[in-house]
């Protein structure tokens, strides 16, 4: 293995470990949920995914080619940790859990009433099965 590539290794490994513990950190310390959100998020998917790609580069160099198996999960890694972590972030909208007033983009202050407005105005033309907003709301299909 030549010089370079374990400079390569290196700096990806602890670019790595940098961004994970950033992220660790930012778990720990930031002061509301969704702020929260963005450590693990964010930082701690960055620092696995170059932890990974460390870990590509030096089983390549090693003789077999390639190696795959890191790709498929640095891949499945970088699809499932946003999904995932959009899916929570909905679910405590949902809930409307409390945040801290420097926390932008609080939909549940403005849009609430507005939507629980329409919903029930669906409701009474018929379009929806609900009793409000917070409810599951189940369009009714004309085609059927």
């Amino acid at each position: 293995m030549s010089g370079l590539t374990e400079y390569l290794i290196s700096f990806f490994l602890l670019a790595g470990a940098a961004f994970a513990l950033i992220g660790s950190i930012g778990l720990m310390r930031l002061p509301d949920f969704y702020l929260r959100l963005h450590g693990p998020a964010k930082a701690t998917t960055l620092g696995v995914g170059g932890i990974i790609i460390g870990s590509v580069i030096f089983f390549s160099t090693q003789g077999e080619g390639l190696s795959l198996h890191e790709l498929l999960i640095a891949l499945f890694l970088f699809i499932t940790a946003p999904v995932s972590c959009h899916i929570v972030a909905k679910a405590a909208l949902h809930l409307k859990l409390p945040a801290v007033e420097r926390t932008r983009g609080k939909p549940w202050k403005n849009d609430l009433a507005k939507a629980d407005q329409e919903a029930k105005a669906a409701i009474a033309e018929g379009r929806f099965i609900a009793e409000s907003v917070a409810d599951p709301i189940r369009r009714i299909s004309d085609d059927t």
